[in-house]
């Protein structure tokens, strides 16, 4: 017998239940979310700053504006019009809001202030991981990846255009100040501005904000470029010149000053000899060559106009290479270069990541390169081990130990690819580490053969390719790739943050350092370590100070 249909009536009235508890089952995720947030975190800073007291109508809690933000960033949605909407028809969403609904207003002004918050809230992350045994300090990596800004690669200029923007935007106001001036007499401007309406997000403002930060870094790479001529040059004059490429701009007096010295030293023989010959002595040996005829001389000749020659062809090729740019939209962002060949204008994080996945400390650059954040980001790794180590179970210290490690709050291994390799990194204080001396291919292959292929200028390089070579250094250095840049993967493909959404470096920093927050959280529930009898088991935060009646 067949069936029929069901009935399909959207006239039919439903009783809800009578408890949001209902809406969801009990094991879903956003009760923890919501459960971490208000009873595991201390969220005093997002507290003191809202305005409670007064006039007015009451305001949003802030544990439920972060869990909200939370809750968005995990699951690929950073708008604050989408997260405002989602709060309507969503039911996680609407369980987290508890009946609320927070415009996108309240969420973009919420979100404005991160830049004084922020830093907190990743370490309170990263304490309730460490007090679920996350952490695992045997072998970290360092890793840089690229973040597209909030601005467009077509709003760069170049020096000329934004002085002659800045030069009209002066020329511009100045009519306009005269044309008010006329028509509401001097020191009056009819209606009057709210004075929070002059920001620095005013393009007249980021115009003379790019100005001068292209002009600041003009001076600061000329002051270290001179800087590191000089020492070059010093070195050259006290008899004891330096190895390796000199510094652009100094190859031709470093060259002139070693054919001076080849000189020197060929005369100083041919003196000599003569001198012994007129004492009536036998020389020593034939007689010199003249200083013109010898050949070292003439070789130490050869390498100046080598020089020389270089030296114009790099004044002509500045001359033809583009000229430094800054982003009008976000001053601070950079042109950055991808794989694969191109551009984008964003930011380079740079990110530690545990053994275990978790991203233990983070930091935005402006910086095209990734070697001069070496140090700074080892130096913070070291920092976040001891705070990790501090709040981690006895019995999961014991177990993130690495071989032969024997301090557990000290990283074991250190790991970072090519793009950080430099004597200095290599030297300076720390963990062990292990550093890229090339492409994986060309490590592998090493290793392969057993020996180094490559011969480096600097001892340090030379040894660590050769400690890449055996077959203990290049299986440890293959936990890089995995270590390092799977959070990367997860937060541009899973989390589908490819963009950030605010514009300046100290707001664009805290979205990042809220957003890798969010993975360390969201890694704790996905690996099975923050679970309903793992939070049961934790002690709860102290309450926040009570908000005013």
């Amino acid at each position: 017998m067949a069936k029929r249909y069901r009935p399909v009536n959207r006239d039919q009235e439903f009783l809800f239940p009578p408890s949001m508890r209902d809406w969801l089952p009990e094991d879903h995720p956003v009760w923890l979310v919501i459960s971490v947030v208000e009873d595991h975190m201390d969220t005093s800073v997002f507290h003191a700053a809202r305005n409670t007291g007064g006039a007015g109508t009451a305001g949003y809690d802030p544990d439920m504006l972060v869990t909200v933000l939370v809750w968005g960033y995990a699951h690929q949605v950073t708008s604050s019009r989408d997260i405002e909407r989602l709060c309507q028809t969503d039911v996680a969403f609407r369980v987290i809001c508890g009946g609320n609904t927070p415009r996108h207003v309240t969420l973009s002004q919420f979100r404005a202030a991160f830049p004084q918050m922020i830093g907190m809230f990743f370490a309170e992350v990263l304490a309730l991981c460490a007090q679920l045994g996350m952490g695992r300090l045997g072998v970290v990596a360092l890793d840089g990846m690229k973040i597209a800004a909030n601005a467009s690669a077509s709003a760069n200029r170049t020096e000329e255009k934004l002085a002659r923007l800045a030069a009209d935007t002066v020329a511009r106001h100045g009519q306009t100040d005269a044309a008010e001036d006329d028509l509401f007499g001097e020191g009056r401007r009819g209606d009057e501005v709210p004075g929070d309406a002059w920001r620095a997000s005013r393009r007249d403002e980021r115009i003379a904000a790019a100005l001068a930060s292209l002009r600041a870094g003009r001076e600061a790479a000329g002051a270290e470029r001179a800087a590191k001529q000089a020492q070059h040059l010093a070195d050259a004059a006290a008899g004891t010149p330096r190895t390796g490429r000199p510094p652009a701009g100094a190859a031709v007096e470093l060259a002139q000053m070693s054919v001076a010295r080849a000189r020197a030293a060929q005369l100083a023989r041919v003196d000599a000899w003569q001198a012994r010959a007129a004492a009536g002595k036998r020389p020593r040996g034939p007689r010199p060559a003249s200083p013109d005829s010898y050949i070292r001389v003439r070789q130490a000749e050869a390498r100046l106009e080598a020089a020389r020659a270089a030296e114009a062809g790099r004044t002509a090729a500045d001359k033809d290479h583009a000229e430094p740019v800054r982003n009008i939209t976000d001053p601070d962002s950079r042109l950055m270069p991808v794989r694969g060949g191109g551009f984008i204008q964003g930011y380079n994080p740079q990110n530690v990541t545990s053994e275990d996945g978790l991203i233990i400390a983070t930091e935005l650059t402006a910086d095209t390169a990734d070697t001069p954040w070496f140090e700074p980001m080892l130096r913070k790794a070291e920092a976040a081990a001891a705070f990790i180590t501090a709040r981690q179970p006895a019995a999961a210290r014991k177990q993130a130990l690495r071989p032969g490690q024997g301090d557990a709050s000290l990283i074991g291994l250190f790991l970072a690819d090519a793009g950080y390799l430099s004597e200095h990194n290599l030297t300076t204080t720390g963990p062990d580490r292990l550093i890229a001396t090339g492409k994986t291919r060309a490590l592998e292959h090493a290793a392969r053969d057993g020996t180094a292929s490559v011969s480096w200028n600097s001892q340090s390089i030379t040894a660590m390719a050769a400690r890449l070579a055996t077959d203990d250094g290049i299986t440890a250095y293959r936990q890089r790739g995995h270590i390092a840049e799977t959070p990367h993967g997860h937060i541009k493909h899973n989390m589908r943050f490819r963009q950030l959404s605010v514009r300046g470096k100290p707001k664009a920093d805290a979205e990042w350092k809220f957003t890798c927050a969010v993975y360390n959280l969201f890694k704790a529930i996905s690996t099975g370590h923050l679970t309903t009898q793992t939070l049961a088991g934790l002690q709860p935060r102290a309450a926040c100070p009570p908000v005013p009646a």
